[in-house]
């Protein structure tokens, strides 16, 4: 299968591990967006709102073609700032197109408690609690 990993940039330091096991059981896996510079948002925000914005938007572009490019993605919701089993908004959007796909979604850990949580559980996410081989 060819998995889109995706994750919050505070979480990119669980991306290289899981990555390396998924392809040792075979799978294709494609890195997030700005994988190889995490902080590349935070450098292009000191440069001014429109370069900031036309930055996004093109993250935002690029999640589409990944999504499109995969078989399902993966979602690395790890603990970022207290908060258990984190999403953030760029990527609860990647879990809306995969799911608008027609793609599984499947989470890492459990569905963390955040004011979209409904919307998670109606998407139908997988919760594997860590244990890659659900993922089919």
């Amino acid at each position: 299968m060819k998995i889109f990993i995706c994750a919050s940039k505070h979480n990119y330091g669980h991306v290289d591990k899981t990555k390396k096991e998924l392809e040792r059981m075979g799978h294709v896996v494609i890195v997030p967006n700005s994988y190889d510079n995490p902080m590349k948002e935070e450098e292009t925000k000191k440069e001014g709102v429109d370069k900031h914005r036309a930055w996004k938007a093109n993250m935002i572009r690029l999640q589409k073609a990944k999504v499109d490019a995969s078989d399902c993605i993966l979602v690395l919701n790890f603990e970022k700032d207290g908060q258990q089993n984190y999403i953030g908004g760029a990527t609860f959007l990647e879990i809306f197109r995969a799911f608008d796909s027609q793609k599984e979604v499947y989470l890492y850990n459990p569905i963390p408690e955040c004011n979209f949580k409904d919307e998670l559980i109606g998407m139908g996410v997988k919760v594997i609690n860590g244990d890659l081989n659900l993922i089919k």
